[in-house]
């Protein structure tokens, strides 16, 4: 049986009103697509019409083009793990504001917005082409097309006109808890990123985990500040360009079974390792040290990760630095943000004074760069307005100060330790409350 809908006229070149033929698996509500990583063909599969979940592998094109960590050692598709990857796109459901979303937009849940902006992301080149449908990459992906506001002013909360609403977004696919969306600034695509009540810190932080490491040379995303209607929000330009892609951390240990004598660290590195990326650990060692610095309590498996050439396949390094805004006490008051013993701690370690016992070597870092820095600080936290009062923002200087100052000594004088016994229980993102 087939079933036939207009897509969404004014996206297609010419302006013309397309005709997608879609396949109704025999006996099952699902409509056969194609996963594609740019122009290539990867896998034939059903997608359940209410769920968007994956129903059935029916044809492997490309084993090397699977998504890293779904693939069987015999060029087959583990299908519980390509669902898996597949739902992990979607918007998540404790995502701030999003229920809010789904009843203006009339949807039961937030996966039923993957297929309907065809599975594209601006952080990696695959998507799912409707069979029969003959849509092409150059058509419709939004590194170099145009995307519509619609959804992102809806995820903000903002009203929305039935009339012309259109679903082509890389909203769709965004990640993470907090409020935020995807926007073309001066011909760049662009994320906005709220924060959360009743600070509304995290954009700041994000500005301040920017200048901490451009000061000691981490490689990283830079972020700035935006205000609209009263509410700010951190700017950063997409790092991801139309030949490359982002891999978490969480896809990448994915490849190699972990024993129970490994540590999350160590297991870590020994997956970058197996994949050809041997010289990780530097780049690990500046992800824990600005971790460290910033007393960030949200450096889960998805906000960090590795970077590979989405043509050739090859691996490129470490992902720069982002998203570390849920640092700097942001929920806490002024005390409890002068108590280390307050700050929760990942990927690796429960606490930060594991995790910096990780460090394999501090001599890159140079602690004079770190001079001075706390008056900068201060002028990006004078920029909050009434959301920060003083107490607060000297709390927030007082902790990075003692933070630094411990940072010196214990450069003088540690050797690696990996305690086992110390590693987090189960590495899951931050669940902000709306």
């Amino acid at each position: 049986m087939a079933r036939y809908f207009s897509s969404f006229p004014d996206w297609i070149a010419g302006r013309t009103v397309v005709k997608y033929r879609y396949h109704r698996a025999k006996g099952a509500a699902a409509m056969r697509y194609t996963l594609m990583h740019k122009e290539i063909p990867v896998l034939d599969m059903d997608l359940d019409e209410a769920t968007s979940s994956v129903q059935k592998i029916a044809a492997v094109y490309q084993p090397r083009h699977l998504p890293l960590g779904t693939g069987t050692k015999k060029d087959g598709v583990d299908r519980a793990a390509l669902n898996a990857w597949w739902i992990d796109r979607s918007i998540p459901a404790s995502r701030s504001g999003v229920r809010r979303a789904l009843e203006t937009l009339d949807l039961p849940n937030t996966q039923m917005l993957l297929t309907r902006c065809f599975g594209l992301s601006l952080s990696d080149q695959y998507w799912v082409r409707p069979e029969y449908s003959g849509l092409e990459w150059k058509q419709i992906n939004f590194f170099e097309d145009p995307f519509s506001e619609n959804v992102g002013d809806v995820l903000l909360g903002k009203a929305a006109d039935a009339a012309g609403f259109d679903l082509r977004s890389p909203d769709n696919t965004s990640d993470g808890y907090l409020k935020k969306r995807w926007k073309i600034i001066g011909g760049k695509r662009c994320l906005l990123k709220a924060g959360s009540n009743p600070f509304m810190q995290q954009p700041f932080n994000e500005a301040a985990a920017s200048l901490v490491a451009q000061r000691l040379g981490i490689p990283h995303v830079p972020y700035t500040l935006l205000w609209d209607e009263g509410v700010p929000y951190s700017v950063c330009e997409d790092f991801i360009t139309p030949d490359t892609e982002l891999v978490s951390a969480r896809r990448v240990m994915q490849t190699v079974k972990k024993d129970n004598s490994t540590s999350v660290y160590q297991h870590y590195l020994n997956c970058c390792r197996a994949l050809g990326v041997a010289d990780i650990a530097l780049a690990v060692d500046q992800m824990i040290v600005l971790d460290y610095l910033i007393a960030n309590e949200d450096r889960h498996q998805n906000n960090f990760g590795l970077i590979r050439d989405a043509n050739t396949l090859e691996w490129l390094g470490a992902a720069p630095i982002f998203d570390s805004g849920s640092s700097l006490g942001y929920d806490k008051l002024p005390p409890q943000i002068l108590s280390p013993r307050m700050t929760e701690c990942k990927p690796f370690k429960r606490t930060h004074d594991e995790q910096i016992k990780l460090v394999r070597s501090f001599a890159w870092i140079d602690f004079d760069q770190l001079d001075g820095i706390e008056q900068d600080l201060r002028r990006i936290f004078d920029q909050a307005g009434d959301y920060m009062d003083e107490n607060r923002k000297s709390a927030i200087l007082a902790a990075f100060s003692a933070r630094s100052d411990n940072l010196k000594a214990l450069a003088k004088t540690q050797h690696p330790i990996d305690d086992q016994t110390q590693d987090v229980e189960q590495d899951v993102a931050e669940d902000y409350v709306n």
